[in-house]
């Protein structure tokens, strides 16, 4: 029979097994390992103000090109042309040209037999230019007729609108009536539209075209 003694030497002799490892421990310590890989390094100290200095200076540059862009936008609204013609925003100046014209028209545009030289002498005063030259080139003609058939032209402006004024020049639209009148003869009227353009020259607006429509 084998004694105790001999039972407790043979269980010392006796080499034990290593314990396996728990596979739930090794997927922890892949896991552990595999985030350790992932964590990047920390940024330099600079860094971080570099990069808020660099947002800084875009910002600052998209404000400077957004403010350029409404400066433009602002001028080209202020430049258009609508803007730009006194005739929509100055009534005081419209008033002014529209009568310097209506009285021009007036007094060359009527005559009598009697009193040509008269009508000559305003049109050097009120007209210039290419007016003043298609005016003297005809009044020769107008002269003779007045003069063979007792004529006498009497104008009246009926309307006169500004279509466009700047500071020294204005066209408008004119609207006219012309009574003629000859001895011994009913009076007829003939209705007549003209395009006008007037400089202002030395205080007085001055008509510089006619155009006949």
């Amino acid at each position: 029979m084998t004694t105790a003694t001999e039972a407790t030497a043979a269980g010392d002799l006796t080499t034990e097994e290593p314990a396996a490892e728990d596979p739930a421990t090794e997927d922890l310590a892949t896991e552990d390992l595999a985030t350790d890989e992932a964590v990047p390094d920390e940024a330099p100290p600079g860094a971080g103000r570099r990069r808020l200095r660099f947002v800084a200076w875009t910002l600052v540059a998209a404000l400077l090109v957004a403010g350029g862009a409404l400066f433009v936008m602002g001028r080209q609204l202020r430049d258009t042309p609508a803007t730009s013609n006194a005739a929509l925003t100055d009534s005081e100046a419209t008033s002014r040209v529209a009568g310097d014209v209506t009285n021009a028209l007036g007094k060359v545009f009527s005559y009598s037999p009697s009193a040509t030289a008269v009508t000559k002498e305003s049109a050097k005063q009120l007209l210039a230019g290419k007016a003043l030259q298609q005016y003297a080139a005809l009044f020769g003609q107008v002269e003779k007729q007045a003069a063979d058939q007792k004529l006498t032209l009497t104008t009246h402006v009926v309307r006169a609108g500004v279509t466009r004024l700047t500071d020294d020049s204005a066209h408008l639209l004119v609207f006219l009536d012309q009574v003629y009148e000859r001895r011994g003869k009913t009076a007829s009227t003939a209705a007549a539209q003209l395009s006008v353009t007037a400089q202002l020259r030395d205080g007085r607006w001055t008509i510089v075209e006619i155009t006949s429509r």
